[in-house]
């Protein structure tokens, strides 16, 4: 009986040196079944020699069927993310178009979400995000964070469309520059990096100090904005918001995970889906009063450079999430990582992005509310 490789490492199977003659010879002993006995499933392996795919014969078709699945599957994550992106981008814009028109006075309050609830545009965008949010729960059950995360990041562009739509305004030498260095940055790096998927650390205590750093810096940014009158307030409530939406985006995987294992009351038992619900309203706090007191192309950026950072360190530092190591990988994935910040930032001050009430009505924000 042949034995197939496991679907998502099928397209791996070609070790680099492995001559035809030395493939046609390990799958002739194979058909003479010498190799077979003892090789576990899914071994996929003649003495040492991986065969790919491509050369199985007539009696391992099959494979080529899963060889197939995998690219599937790797387009369906891909389309999921990008769809996120794109809720995400509209929403936030027609978001910040009703929460800029909030009352001051609601600053970091949840009234603020109350008063808001009576806009329809913002009902609009926060149904836009909730869709962007489900499609991208969906992309991290069936991809690793880590490749979910920086394709997520792209919907600046979607939000620097719908803006360029309302304003009339050119990309310009920066639009293109940013657009170049977002897409490029995110393709060095899954192709760098290669995410994929591996052992999920079960140590509760490593769980807690990653989770337990990226909140305390979310709740320290916070703190200070309320507290200064500095310009850069919002973008530090910007920077906190996204650092919680990416430990949200973590404790989605591992709700879906449970869920999958243990049906409903397997996901109730646990703390990860009221941590979800936890980081979800309150990062929704934070950037809408972002939102509320500076103009989009302050917040937006902020928001969307601090998400992938935090998913991917939660991915790779307790959800097995595994990149890449050696020398040029690593310089090519902090490359990667560097032109999407990059980009955001060049996309985000782009002219097109919407000033908003906060600068051109109120002037600079005052940030401490008595």
């Amino acid at each position: 009986m042949a034995y197939a490789m496991p679907a998502r490492h099928a397209y791996r199977a070609v070790r680099p040196g492995t001559g035809a003659a030395d493939v046609a010879h390990a799958m002739a002993r194979r058909a003479r079944g010498a190799d077979h006995v003892g090789r576990p499933p899914g071994s996929g392996y003649f003495r040492g020699i991986a065969v790919p795919v491509a050369l199985q014969s007539a009696t391992t078709r099959p494979w080529s069927g899963r060889m197939i699945e995998v690219h599937r599957v790797s387009v369906l994550v891909l389309l999921l993310a990008v769809g996120a992106a794109c809720c995400l981008g509209f929403g936030f814009v027609l978001q910040q178009n009703a929460a800029q028109h909030a009352p001051l006075g609601d600053f970091l309050s949840f009234r603020l979400l109350l008063d808001l609830m009576r806009i329809p545009r913002w009902l609009g965008g926060l149904a836009l995000m909730v869709a962007g949010m489900v499609l991208g729960a969906i992309a991290l059950g069936k991809g690793e964070i880590s490749l979910v995360e920086p394709l997520l990041a792209t919907n600046l562009l979607f939000a620097l469309a719908l803006s360029r739509y309302q304003t009339g305004q050119p990309l310009g030498r920066q639009g293109w520059a940013g657009l170049l260095l977002l897409a490029g940055g995110v393709s060095a790096f899954i192709t760098a990096g290669e995410p994929r998927a591996g052992t999920a650390v079960t140590d509760p205590l490593r769980h807690w100090l990653i989770i337990g750093a990226v909140v305390g810096a979310a709740l320290l940014m916070t703190m200070y904005a309320k507290r200064s009158r500095l310009s850069g307030g919002p973008v530090l409530l910007a920077l906190a918001a996204g650092l919680l939406y990416g430990v949200q985006d973590a404790l989605t995987r591992v709700s879906g995970i449970r869920f999958s294992d243990g049906g409903l009351t397997g996901l109730l038992t646990g703390w990860q889906p009221y941590g979800v619900v936890a980081c979800g309203v309150t990062g929704l706090v934070l950037v809408q009063s972002a939102f509320e007191t500076a103009p989009l192309r302050m917040s937006l950026p902020a928001l969307t450079a601090a998400e992938p950072l935090a998913g991917i360190l939660c991915g790779v530092g307790f959800l097995g999430d595994r990149l890449r190591t050696d020398t040029g990988a690593l310089a090519w994935e902090a490359a990667g990582l560097a032109a999407v910040v990059a980009g955001i930032v060049l996309l985000g001050l782009h002219p097109a992005m919407p000033c908003g009430a906060g600068e051109t009505e109120r002037g600079a924000p005052d940030l401490q509310r008595r």
